[in-house]
């Protein structure tokens, strides 16, 4: 699972340059922009979020023309704001959302976190980011997600009287939980994909928080993760009757760890637009 610390589905990306980011940023500031399939014109920014614990950097993302929309949190995997996430946060916002996509580790370090390419098989890649992961705790995650949600809510393109969206990828996943819990009225809709420590042992593990929210869950599991542990998904789905949150959860047969990721070395583009008409059909479901 990517809480670990191997991260099999991101073993090379070669966008996480900072002439790559720097090119992607180009277009930032306001400026309308559309992506691939996208349905309508975005306006991006760059902006900047005041938490109990810092400035936090992050890409705010919209469509343009007059209108309100549902408000929406994207939690990026362990390699943080990059390109790839920026890509995902324009394509939502085209389909109809005001999207936020933070930078997890803005009390070290501004996006990019990494420079050059980073390879997890080495583990003196990986050791870049043992002091930036230290930095993401349950307890600051609460906070900032209390921060990112009124942020959001500030925006006059946000239609505050429908649900709000939080979706989480890797490490992402247990955030986005944490999200649910700690705005719990605010928010409607929670999805994970790959997500690694959803259901832990540990008294701060993610599936605890599920009795405390009001949200519908899309659980979108690696069928590599799944084979790691065949009991994740049934104890969830067992977390979720329980507490009687609505909540579908799945594997992605033949799909590996990051398969939802463009840049990532296990990108499978079939398997993931099925997870993302997936995500727009709950977004449309429970954020009303």
């Amino acid at each position: 699972m990517c809480d670990d610390d191997i991260h099999p589905g991101l073993v090379h990306d070669p966008r996480l340059s900072r002439r790559a980011f720097g090119l992607a940023a180009a277009a930032l500031g306001g400026v309308a922009a559309t992506s691939a399939g996208a349905q309508s014109p975005v306006v991006e920014k760059d902006v900047e979020i005041k938490t109990p614990d810092g400035v936090a950097d992050a890409a705010l993302y919209y469509p343009e023309g007059k209108g309100k929309w549902p408000a929406v949190l994207i939690w990026p995997d362990v390699l943080s704001l990059r390109p790839a996430f920026r890509d995902m946060g324009k394509r939502l916002a085209a389909a109809g959302y005001v999207v936020l996509v933070p930078n997890l580790y803005y009390r070290a370090k501004k996006a990019p976190v990494i420079d050059g390419t980073f390879d997890f098989s080495k583990p003196d890649d990986r050791a870049k980011l043992t002091p930036l992961r230290a930095t993401v705790t349950p307890e600051g995650t609460d906070r900032d997600a209390v921060a990112y949600l009124a942020f959001l809510d500030a925006q006059p393109q946000t239609n505050k009287a429908k649900k709000a969206g939080v979706q989480g990828y890797c490490m992402g996943g247990p955030l986005s939980f944490r999200t649910a819990g700690a705005v719990p009225n605010r928010i409607g809709a929670v999805a994970t994909f790959h997500g690694g420590g959803l259901f832990t042992d540990q008294p701060t593990s993610p599936h605890l928080l599920i009795p405390k929210t009001h949200a519908e869950y899309l659980i979108e599991v690696a069928d590599n993760d799944d084979k790691q542990d065949p009991t994740v998904k049934d104890k969830l789905k067992a977390a979720f009757a329980e507490a009687k949150r609505p909540a579908q959860v799945e594997v992605f047969e033949g799909a590996a760890h990051g398969w939802t990721v463009k840049g990532s070395a296990v990108y499978n583009e079939p398997a993931a637009e099925k997870a993302w008409a997936n995500l727009l059909a709950l977004y449309k479901r429970a954020l009303a």
